[in-house]
């Protein structure tokens, strides 16, 4: 019943804007820590963005910093990240993720929060930026 899926992605030309969301369903979003991170072919999962434990609050990659915000719809249970002045090196498959402890599988990823282990990721969505 747990279930997290991204939606949003597309082409994009640099500089411009796009608008990602993260349903989920079978938890309440607000309950839990709600993390984004990306992958581009061949290479490794990296983060975008997490929420401290520590402060509650959230941090972002610098890569994507004073580019991407976090947002949230509680009343709808999802997430948004909010990407504008796109790069082409933000070309990848977006992914939210958390930490429920009944996950079948497990990924831990270095955010700027930290090393992070997650169990539950959706199917991602593509977000190609060229020209």
């Amino acid at each position: 019943q747990v279930q997290l899926v991204e939606s949003g992605g597309d082409l994009v030309q640099p500089g411009g804007s796009l608008r990602l969301s993260c349903a989920a369903s079978g938890f309440t979003l607000d309950d839990y820590a709600i993390d984004w991170f990306r992958q581009a072919p061949g290479q490794e999962p990296e983060a975008v963005s997490c929420v401290s434990s520590s402060d509650g609050n959230t941090y972002y990659e610098d890569s994507v910093k004073g580019r991407f915000t976090v947002s949230r719809d509680n009343s709808k249970n999802t997430l948004y990240l909010q990407m504008n002045n796109l790069k082409p090196e933000d070309t990848a498959v977006y992914y939210c993720a958390t930490h429920l402890d009944h996950g079948k599988q497990t990924m831990v990823i270095i955010t700027p929060c930290g090393a992070l282990e997650y169990d539950y990721w959706g199917q991602g969505t593509q977000v190609t930026v060229s020209r």
